[in-house]
């Protein structure tokens, strides 16, 4: 009996033992991913390899194997020759708050460090615009690379409208597919205002301001015409505020003919000299690829188990209800 309770208390010992060690890895893991966290990383993928294995992967089953060698041959010998210039890749999709910035903003410092005279930046942007401060910023980060004189294109597939135009712009060249949405040089604000239901309904609100012009317009209160009249004059500010930084971009643009608030389609927009020529952001790394090194740079912060798990579940919300919104434009057709 003893023995037995001495082997038990031994057995307990070791699970403490055990159990503690276990707890202190957990800690120590905890701890480790947060400090990793704490300084996201950069990624660099080179895309020369991965276009031409495309291309290689067709050679392959219609050339004949000498054909396939001397390419290989002639390749190789490009690549041993002078040193090549280099083309960062980065990807820019925008939404209401422009909130990619805090990425593109470490992306631009990483390539403004190393870049060369004869290097190139290309940003694929989509973007439909949004707040003005937030892409009056991340116009303004790529305004850094124009002032180290490294040379910014701009690629754009679907849309770059409003404030997505206003960080087009600043590019040394803008390409854009035919059936791109390109331009929406205008500025919009829109106010609900309740204040004749709360009135209805005998609820009072009071909203103090020091300031004549503090609040202008107001959800709850009542706007005046002073305040509403105060408010578009703030908006014709900041759309005159755009159209220079627009004509100060691009010089030969006629503005006052395109920024009305507009969109076009860039087939039309390379006629009005919004976009400089029509093509996708593939074919263009495409021509670019044959004689430089071309890279794709990211700046990718660590997530936690808890934003990664909020992110997936996010993502599969906005499938099932793009999916729902699908199906109900289907049947209208119909």
């Amino acid at each position: 009996m003893e023995l037995f309770q001495e082997t038990l208390g031994f057995a307990a010992k070791g699970f403490i033992v055990f159990l503690t060690a276990v707890l202190t890895v957990a800690v120590v893991l905890s701890l480790t991913r947060r400090r990793r966290g704490s300084f996201p990383r950069l990624d660099v993928k080179k895309l020369n390899a991965r276009f031409e294995a495309l291309g290689d992967a067709l050679r392959h089953g219609m050339w004949e194997r000498k054909e396939i060698k001397e390419l290989l041959k002639a390749r190789k010998k490009a690549k041993a020759a002078a040193s090549r210039p280099h083309v960062y890749v980065l990807d820019f999709e925008g939404d209401l708050l422009a909130t990619g910035v805090t990425s593109l903003r470490e992306e631009i410092s990483a390539i403004s460090a190393v870049a060369k005279p004869d290097d190139e930046v290309v940003v694929r942007l989509e973007s439909p615009g949004g707040a003005v401060s937030h892409y009056g910023l991340a116009a303004a980060q790529l305004t850094r690379l124009r002032e180290k004189k490294v040379k910014l294109t701009v690629c754009v597939d679907r849309v770059a409208a409003s404030g997505g135009y206003m960080m087009a712009c600043v590019a040394d060249r803008i390409v854009a597919a035919p059936f791109a949405i390109i331009g929406s040089i205008g500025v919009v604000a829109q106010v609900p205002n309740v204040h004749r239901l709360l009135k209805k309904h005998d609820v009072d609100f009071e909203e103090m301001t020091a300031g004549e012009f503090k609040r202008t317009v107001s959800i709850f209160g009542e706007i005046t015409e002073k305040g509403r009249q105060k408010f578009v004059d703030q908006l014709d500010e900041t759309h005159n505020l755009f159209k220079d930084f627009v004509k100060t971009q691009r010089p030969s643009l006629d503005v006052d003919k395109v920024a009305t608030g507009e969109y076009w389609l860039a087939k039309r927009g390379l006629e009005l000299g919004l976009v400089d020529s029509l093509s996708t952001s593939d074919e263009y790394l495409l021509s670019r690829v044959e004689h430089a090194n071309v890279y794709q740079v990211s700046f990718k912060p660590e997530q936690s188990w808890r934003r990664r798990l909020g992110g997936a579940s996010a993502e599969i919300a906005e499938r099932v209800v793009l999916r729902l919104l699908s199906r109900m434009q289907a049947m209208q057709l119909r």
